[in-house]
């Protein structure tokens, strides 16, 4: 199953999903994080839910209910602002910005509690699109602040 990366500069990229011990997987997430990521926060940002409509509670179905993840000391490296990171945060309203690349994973329940997994390829569909549609946006409204 896969996940989804955006970057700071707006670029969407898609990849598998880890497999192997939570070690390794931890490993992998952090890594495609970036920018010395030692650890990830767990987030589940608002407008992903109210806008965005994913499910907010696992299912039965793995990967069903999407989070996002940061870099849990983002906001201390430099790191560029994460234009929809910070939008779906809802950082409009409280003004604590998401800095860095942001992932979007699924999540599983299972006999330990909730793990992270790929997501579920029809929620993958529309979030990848959604997301899409997001970042157009976003670059369209860099430019016309830049003129």
């Amino acid at each position: 199953m896969k996940i989804i990366r955006i970057s700071t500069d707006l670029e969407l990229t898609v990849h598998e999903f880890p497999i192997g011990t939570h070690a390794r997987q931890n490993q992998f997430l952090r890594e495609l994080i970036g920018n010395y990521c030692s650890i990830y926060e767990h987030v589940m940002p608002r407008r992903l839910y109210t806008e965005l409509h994913m499910k907010d509670e696992p299912t039965e179905v793995p990967g069903q209910c999407v989070s996002m993840l940061v870099d849990e000391e983002g906001r201390l490296k430099e790191n560029d602002l994460n234009l929809i990171g910070s939008y779906l945060y809802e950082t409009d309203r409280h003004k604590n910005y998401i800095m860095g690349n942001v992932l979007f994973v699924g999540e599983e329940l299972t006999d330990n509690g909730i793990d992270f997994c790929g997501i579920e390829e029809s929620t993958f569909k529309v979030l990848e699109q959604q997301l899409n549609k997001m970042i157009l946006e976003g670059k369209a409204a860099k430019e016309a602040v830049k003129k």
